[in-house]
């Protein structure tokens, strides 16, 4: 009895030292995955589709799973703060299937292992994910496989015999390693991702979370630091627990990526004709080095090189290409996942633009109005400083397609030059008083902040008679582009879209700024002393001046005789059309019988001149006369019309002979 009793106690003793020894292996082989975000970008606060860090989660330890059993699988989602905007790529049965890739131990990558050395393959079920099995066969020769049994313990996609639910031979097609994201609101999700630990002391599984796209607009109130943080957080779920180390990373700071500028507000003349005119420069400059982007990372310092595809060549995990396009393969169903419409584009909104006004822009960015940016061909395009001089094209809309690797198609090709210099220009249409222009950055430095100028230029046809132009101030709204428009709402642009293009940004909502100024052609004439009473009576003459030896367009115009004599003024006159070079005459005893007091006469041409002669019946006896004052017109600030120079011109009642 005393020797059982003694057994049972060793036992007892052996039993509590085996289940110490159990959790302190489990807790040295516990599979830890630490999290890091190589590279946290500036998103731009205009933007519904900036691209996000992407985020690593290198695993290390855990427990060997059998040879020839399934591989334990695990959903990872993906919170942010705001909504997630990767394109979705609709296949049928996978809704809101996306762009959003997660890709196991850097495949494609050329770095050195077994992973990194396969290529990249998609699972074809991103809905439920896709079951491996740990492999019995070795891989290629030649590749080691970081994993626990040497060469053995590889990922494989299927199961050649089963016994007793056990796989006892694989094949040694390796597994999935590429898995799509199912976006919902402000997460995205990885469903049934195979998680084999790497055991093996030294060694790692890398998950690498990419092209996730984020609505920046809603972040993009700033913070005491000046940008705001886009926060991630990282949520696992399923057959195995992985332990995170900081399971909320920042993986991005919005900041406000654009400044735009117009060079002011130029006067015109209804009265004057104007050809291919500059009115102004129109100047975006980035905010930070990062704010203007080319379609995809150029390869060559060749023309558009940033423009087209590049398939086969954005797709190396972890590397930076400063596109708007991010890490760029086929997925299922014959889409493509990273990759962007177009690059950064740079819109003009016009508007208010009086009626008979044409509108051109400069279809390459400019030193000035006169001068086009050199050299008018760029070396080269974006991308690995293949070009460093900031370079925009006009297109032919906010969502025009940039093609396919055959070419950047959707350039407009200039059609003359401005009136003054050779700056290549085009027209662009005016619809009730509304144009639009756009342009997209096809090469830029992202090491530095750089500013892109274009030229707008009026062309216009006086016609005084028909009040054409008619005076008015046109205005422009400068952004990103595309904008909400009638294609899209702001609302539909900030969430996640299969049909809504990338990139896509918020409307400018700064006050319109004003380029142009449409003024009447009129001269203002006081005549202070007007009377034809008690027997006098006042001669009133206008002259059109407008013909003259000095070049001046010949106008012709009517003036309005607007008479003041207290309580009592008389209706307003018209002195109907008075051609150029010629004089019109009347007596204030035709025109305004009984009056006594001023007039002021508004003449709608340039150079009227006034004259004005009171006598007594017949001028037997007293007779005198005066030119008439010229005031300068209130309405347009301008100085005298007759090009008398005023100290304080445009405040109404300073007046000169």
């Amino acid at each position: 009895m005393v020797s059982f009793r003694r057994c049972i106690l060793a036992l007892t003793v052996l039993a509590l030292f085996a289940g110490l020894a159990s959790a302190q292996v489990g807790g040295v082989n516990q599979l830890t995955c630490a999290t890091n975000v190589s590279v946290t970008p500036t998103l731009r606060a205009e933007g519904y589709t900036e691209q996000t860090g992407d985020i690593t989660l290198t695993c290390t330890g855990g427990v060997s799973p059998a040879l020839g059993s399934q591989i334990p699988q695990v959903n990872i989602q993906i919170f942010l703060n705001t909504a997630v905007t990767s394109r979705l790529l609709p296949v049928t049965g996978s809704a809101n299937q996306s762009e959003a890739l997660l890709l196991i131990d850097e495949p494609g990558s050329g770095l050195a292992g077994y992973g990194p050395s396969l290529a990249q393959k998609v699972c074809p079920t991103p809905l439920t994910g896709c079951i491996e099995y740990v492999s019995t066969v070795a891989p290629a020769p030649g590749l080691v496989a970081p994993f626990s049994g040497g060469t053995l313990g590889t990922a494989v996609d299927s199961c050649t015999t089963f016994v007793a639910s056990a796989c006892t031979v694989t094949s040694n097609v390796f597994g999935a390693n590429v898995f799509q994201g199912i976006v919902s609101g402000n997460s995205v999700t990885f469903f049934g991702v195979p998680v084999l630990p790497p055991v093996t002391a030294g060694s790692s599984r890398v998950y690498r979370i990419t092209n996730i796209r984020a609505n920046a607009t809603s972040l993009s109130g700033g913070s005491a630091a000046g940008a705001t943080p886009v926060i991630a957080s990282i949520s696992i779920s399923g057959a195995t627990s992985l332990l995170i180390t900081n399971p909320t990373p920042t993986v991005g700071f919005v900041q406000a990526g654009l400044s735009a500028s117009a060079s002011g507000v130029s006067n015109r003349n209804q009265c004057n004709n104007y050809t291919r005119d500059s009115i102004s420069t129109l100047t975006f400059t980035e905010n930070f080095g990062t704010a203007f982007k080319t379609r995809v990372a150029a390869l060559s310092n060749t023309l558009y090189a940033g423009q087209g595809v590049n398939f086969g060549t954005q797709n190396i995990p972890g590397l930076i290409y400063n596109s708007e396009s991010n890490f760029i393969i086929p997925v299922n169903g014959g889409a493509t996942a990273g990759l962007a419409d177009y690059g950064t584009r740079l819109k003009a909104q016009f508007s208010n633009i009086p009626a008979g006004v044409r509108l051109w822009v400069s279809t390459i960015n400019v030193q000035n109005n006169a001068l086009p940016v050199f050299p008018i061909a760029p070396s080269g395009a974006s991308g690995g400083n293949t070009g460093t001089t900031p370079y925009g094209v006009l297109v032919q809309s906010e969502t025009s397609s940039d093609g396919n690797i055959a070419g950047f198609q959707p350039t407009i090709a200039s059609t003359d030059v401005p009136s003054t210099g050779n700056v290549p220009i085009v027209e662009i249409p005016v619809v009730n008083g509304s144009a639009t222009a756009v342009w997209e950055v096809v090469n830029t430095n992202p090491n530095t902040n750089e500013s892109i100028r274009f030229g707008v230029y009026q062309t216009s046809a006086s016609n005084v008679a028909q009040n054409s132009p008619p005076p008015g101030t046109g205005t422009v709204n400068l952004s990103y582009a595309p904008t909400p428009t009638a294609s899209f709402s702001a609302s539909a642009g900030a969430a996640a879209s299969s049909t809504l293009t990338i990139p896509r940004f918020i409307a400018d909502t700064s006050a319109a700024r004003n380029i142009l100024n449409i003024n009447i052609c009129r001269t203002i004439l006081l005549y202070p002393y007007v009377t034809n009473i008690q027997g006098f009576d006042t001669g009133l003459a206008i002259a059109n001046t407008s013909t003259d030896p000095f070049g001046t367009a010949a106008q012709t115009g009517t003036c309005k005789l607007n008479w003041y004599q207290g309580a009592s003024n008389p209706a307003q006159g018209d002195t109907g059309a008075i051609a150029s070079g010629t004089v019109y005459t009347t007596l204030a005893s035709i025109a305004v019988p009984g009056f006594n007091g001023y007039m002021i006469a508004v003449c709608n041409f340039q150079f009227a001149h006034g004259f004005a002669f009171i006598s007594d019946l017949g001028a037997r006896n007293l007779a005198m006369g005066y030119l008439a004052l010229v005031i300068p017109d209130p309405g347009t600030g301008a100085r005298p019309a007759n090009g008398l120079d005023e100290a304080a011109a445009g405040t109404g009642e300073n007046i000169a002979h």
